[in-house]
């Protein structure tokens, strides 16, 4: 072959290449592409998994709609393993290599904190589906699960008021939710009166297993006389051998009774709930509420799953109104553009599963009913008390010092995460 040959088959590679690197090009500018970051190996992928059909199931039906902005949503879905820091990565791998427009994803307040920064520097939006300990705001960030005051403060009320609990236990597992949650509790229980010696606090890894000997020091602690309760922030599937441990040493609802944060009705199914009934878990949103709306999406759900023994949770409510405040904020600004979406977000509308409807509020975080339901033998829970109105997300915490004066508006003229009400000064926009 001449070198003439060489070159002229060369050049024509080239444009070949070039071609179909142009129509790669056209082919990702037709679709609208949407992040999804959930587990989907490791302790949280329990709680996880779930979360991601959900998001895919979402994106279909938006696809079947005709889209959004005339393109097809296409998901792209990675799995940061219940690993912390690989939350960080898979986050800067979406936005930078993939170029999503959007991010649903995180449980953990732990993986939530790890991707924060990396939002925050690349401009991205994330929506996190997961009740959450507060003391946050974020520009980035659209909290569509419960801050304390939609969750831990009614429960505690529920408890103190209901029931009558006098001694407390906080059990949670060792990170920053739990923990955070907990200094709000305590804080709040010792404003209501609570003496110190009627709190026991306890922190157990991911993944616990040996629940013997804690459960035996909670039997002791609720032998004093007064009546005890369990509040429970214990994450992932460290809950199936603890719910397991009570029923072998018999704490049943009528004794020490437990309301779980973090226990819905994912981490029910599979188990035997029996020793269980009784029990109780705070959310805003439950499978067995019956409103035409949650009728249709459960409908969709095992439609689509094509498993009618599949259940729902809150967080995949979540998610639900996380996207579709997404799909109507884009379309009224017109464009995926992260600053112009930001802006759309608040004030946005959508119907949630109880039968309210829910605002995207100045301090990204929404309003939602909150819920407390026991645990049925079925793995499902009867509400037995809820909140007239929607309660709206309170991104800072009235109980603890350094909080209380604080508040989140991204709207002119504060557009700020912690504006000091005091000194009328903005001092950031997260924190630790």
């Amino acid at each position: 072959m001449t070198l003439k040959k060489i070159v002229k088959q060369v050049g024509a590679l080239g444009v070949a290449c070039g071609m179909a690197l142009g129509a790669m090009s056209a082919q990702a500018e037709e679709t609208i592409k949407v992040g999804v970051l959930h587990s989907l190996s490791g302790t949280m992928a329990i709680s996880e998994t779930t979360l991601k059909d959900t998001m895919l199931m979402l994106i279909e039906e938006q696809n079947k709609k005709g889209g959004l902005l005339g393109k097809q949503l296409e998901p792209v879905v990675v799995d940061p393993a219940s690993n912390w820091p690989l939350f960080a990565e898979r986050t800067r791998e979406l936005l930078e290599q993939h170029g999503v427009d959007a991010i649903f994803g995180c449980w953990t307040s732990v993986s939530r904190k790890s991707v924060l920064p990396v939002v925050e520097e690349l401009n991205g939006i994330l929506f996190y589906p997961v009740q959450y300990e507060g003391e946050e705001s974020s520009r980035n960030v659209f909290y569509t699960g419960a801050a304390p005051n939609q969750q831990a403060i009614p429960a505690v009320d529920y408890l103190k008021d209901e029931l009558g609990i006098e001694r407390w236990v906080l059990a949670g597992t060792d990170y920053v939710y739990p923990r955070t949650t907990n200094r709000i509790l305590e804080a709040y229980l010792k404003a209501n009166g609570v003496a110190e010696e009627d709190i026991m606090i306890n922190y157990t890894p991911f993944g616990h297993a040996d629940w013997q000997n804690i459960v035996a020091e909670i039997k002791r602690f609720g032998s004093a006389g007064k009546k005890t309760a369990v509040v429970s922030t214990i994450n992932g599937d460290a809950n199936v051998p603890f719910y397991r441990e009570l029923g072998n040493q018999g704490v049943s609802a009528e004794d020490i009774p437990v309301v779980a944060f973090s226990v819905g009705e994912e981490e029910l199914s599979g188990i035997d709930t029996a020793p269980l009934v009784g029990h109780m878990a705070a959310w805003n949103y439950f499978m067995s509420e019956e409103t035409p709306e949650n009728e249709a999406f459960i409908q969709a759900w095992h439609n689509y799953i094509g498993d009618t023994k599949r259940v729902t949770n809150d967080p995949m409510e979540a998610h639900y109104i996380g996207f579709n405040m997404w799909i109507k904020a884009v379309e009224a600004a017109g464009t995926t553009d992260t600053d112009k979406v930001i802006d759309a977000m608040v004030g946005v509308e959508v119907p949630n599963l109880t039968g309210g409807t829910s605002t995207m509020l100045a301090n990204h975080h929404i309003t939602k009913p909150v819920l407390i339901g026991e645990i049925q033998d079925d793995g499902q829970f009867l509400t037995v008390s809820s909140t007239d109105e929607l309660v709206p997300g309170d991104a800072w915490s009235d109980y603890l010092e350094g909080s209380k004066d604080l508040i989140s508006d991204w709207t002119a003229p504060i557009s700020c995460g912690n504006y000091n009400t005091e000194t009328k000064s903005c001092v950031g926009a997260t924190a630790e």
